[in-house]
């Protein structure tokens, strides 16, 4: 099987790992081509992971790959995803931020019977399959606080963030934490019924959009939240809490800080989720590999098995319209 992996930055190279990884964990046998036009990028790759490399999307088609892995900017991502649909390849996406060509890449997809599977790593993660299985559990209203924030030069260390996508209005920085994360609020809490929001730029980093957000939301299923959403704090930080009169949970991002508290001996205990945890230097404790495997394990099962994923387009038109309107409000 031939698969093409558009965009070589740092998740096109995570893709390529992992793929890499799972191909040998699974007995399958890959063939991965790397594109991108930079050939500096092109080097690497190849050098790393020693890949074949095509400069274009129309080479790797030609080449016969059947699937792509679209790892490039978000605003790219649209014509790009058009493109491999036309020509019959199955498509796993990573966070588009901008809902262009929705409609037509969803009848596309449906058109040509091609899987195309959109990133939402989150929901793949184990904490957060066990805080919707605790917060369902509950028999009592809950309601949650989270302040998730990372000062926007830290996010590329390697790079200046007015170089890439973060720098530009359309898919800032405060646009992706929130295309991250509500996500996985709204599939543990259901839809948000109303919202609302305090923001400003507080910062003096060479952006021209609100670099904090500060949210107050109920939910359709009487939940409330606060959401703390910036690039400005200096400290990356995640932190949740949530409480109802039978429950209490709290989570700091990282995969061994998710603690619930023990009513009875009054006080807090860790729950264990992982065997092993997958970390890459030079990304915070919050970034860990496991969920990103998860993903590619549901795309996969969605080809071969017809497995319904946790996250597609239809649910992202609602997460990014909601966006669109958290942005807007005056």
């Amino acid at each position: 099987m031939k698969i093409c992996v558009i965009g070589l930055g740092s998740m096109g190279k995570r893709r390529i790992r992992l793929l890499q990884r799972y191909a040998k964990e699974h007995g399958k046998s890959f063939d991965i081509i790397g594109i991108d036009s930079n050939q500096a990028r092109q080097e690497e790759a190849k050098e790393k992971y020693n890949i074949e490399i095509q400069p274009s999307l129309e080479a790797g088609i030609q080449a016969g790959c059947e699937i792509a892995f679209v790892c490039t900017s978000p605003l790219s991502h649209a014509k790009i995803i058009n493109t491999c649909l036309k020509n019959g390849l199955h498509v796993f996406t990573e966070i588009n931020l901008v809902s262009d060509l929705y409609d037509e890449n969803i009848e596309l997809a449906k058109a040509t019977d091609c899987v195309l599977f959109l990133s939402s790593t989150f929901l793949y993660r184990n904490e957060i399959a066990e805080i919707r299985k605790r917060v369902r559990g509950s028999t009592s209203p809950c309601n949650y606080s989270y302040h998730v924030g990372q000062y926007l030069p830290d996010w590329h260390p390697w790079e200046c963030y007015e170089n890439y996508f973060v720098g530009d209005k359309r898919t800032d920085g405060c646009r992706e934490i929130m295309a991250i994360d509500l996500p996985w609020i709204i599939d543990v809490f259901g839809k948000i019924e109303s919202f609302t929001v305090a923001k400003s730029k507080n910062t003096k980093l060479h952006i021209d959009y609100n670099d904090n957000y500060i949210l107050s939301v109920t939910h359709a299923s009487g939940a409330k939240g606060a959401l703390l959403i910036d690039v400005v704090s200096r400290k990356a930080i995640r932190n949740f809490e949530v409480f109802s009169e039978d429950l209490y949970l709290r989570w700091n991002g990282s995969p061994d800080g998710l603690s619930y508290y023990d009513f009875n001996a009054q006080r807090d205990v860790p729950i264990q989720l992982y065997e092993t945890v997958d970390t890459l230097a030079g990304y915070s404790a919050f970034v860990i590999e496991n969920a990103y495997m998860n993903e590619i394990q549901a795309f996969f099962a969605q080809i071969e098995d017809n497995k319904i994923p946790a996250y597609d387009f239809e649910k992202d038109k609602y997460t990014l319209q909601l966006i669109d309107e958290i942005e807007g409000t005056p």
